[in-house]
């Protein structure tokens, strides 16, 4: 099976080759250019990625950009900044290719101090903590690596284009009656500085976006 890892990157280009470089076999790294000004983009296509450009800024513009562009059966979604090591891909594939689950969350466990900032911790636990009583899916973290299939996915029809994307992701999903779950993964030290979790301000915007979300979806 050919499964299809979708990638948003904005400056990510001294972490692009550890993380295009522990791509598992059968796995094809999309990487979404979201306007970078330095070499990411080059730097992907270089190394094999499919290199997708979207002018439009925003974490869920990439995203969706990545899934339109997509072929296959089963894609996932993770950050490209080296926080998160693609080996552990399969894991949060198994359920879904398996049948057991349609929609996998990384949650993340940190593997050294600092990797997450508490206000990001934070902001985090209690956004889980409003979708566990909204969706009654057993959900500890807002990981972005997660796998499902994709034409269930283009069926939800999302439609934020900012940080709300992967709320709105999970609470259509539960709306639709899919069957969400969770698998463990490593929280590494990231190549550069988050654009959400590294400043209060970007975990401030990045809460609002869910938030907003949440209202708007009852």
């Amino acid at each position: 099976m050919t499964v299809d890892v979708i990638l948003p990157c904005l400056n990510e280009e001294a972490a692009l080759g550890w993380v295009l470089g522990r791509m598992p076999d059968g796995y094809r790294p999309i990487v979404v250019d979201n306007g970078s000004t330095d070499r990411s983009a080059e730097v992907a296509h270089e190394l094999g990625a499919h290199v997708v450009h979207e002018p439009r800024r925003g974490f869920g513009a990439a995203c969706h950009a990545g899934l339109l562009a997509s072929a296959a059966d089963v894609v996932c979604f993770m950050d490209a900044d080296a926080s998160l090591d693609p080996r552990e891909l399969p894991t949060v594939v198994a359920p879904v290719a398996g049948g057991q689950a349609d929609l996998v969350l990384g949650a993340r466990r940190p593997q050294a101090r600092g990797v997450w900032p508490w206000h990001a911790r934070l902001g985090n636990a209690v956004l889980a903590r409003i979708l566990r009583r909204r969706t009654g899916a057993v959900l500890h973290d807002l990981g972005p690596m997660r796998a499902a299939r994709r034409d269930r996915l283009l069926d939800l029809g999302l439609t934020d284009r900012r940080f709300g994307y992967p709320c709105e992701m999970v609470l259509r999903a539960a709306a639709a009656g899919w069957r969400i779950a969770e698998s463990e993964v490593a929280y590494l030290p990231r190549e550069g500085r988050s654009k959400v979790t590294g400043t209060v301000r970007g975990t401030l915007q990045a809460v609002s976006d869910m938030r907003r979300v949440m209202a708007e979806l009852g």
